[in-house]
């Protein structure tokens, strides 16, 4: 699988249920990095926003409008 999105594109987390209510969803992320797929096959990527960096599934992330 390849990825979805291209390193320097803006992206949000997608709200994916209860628990992430309190998370950072409405955080504009900028693509730093493209990572391997994992086990399951899915995409990686490292995001980073002014609050931080972290790294997140593909199905975790949408193109920020």
């Amino acid at each position: 699988m390849s990825h979805k999105f291209k390193l320097g594109q803006r992206v949000r987390r997608a709200r994916l249920g209860y628990a992430d209510a309190k998370t950072d969803t409405g955080d504009v992320f900028e693509i730093v990095r493209l990572v391997p797929e994992d086990q399951t096959g899915e995409p990686f990527y490292r995001i980073k926003s002014g609050t931080g960096e972290r790294a997140v599934r593909e199905g975790e992330i949408t193109l920020a409008g």
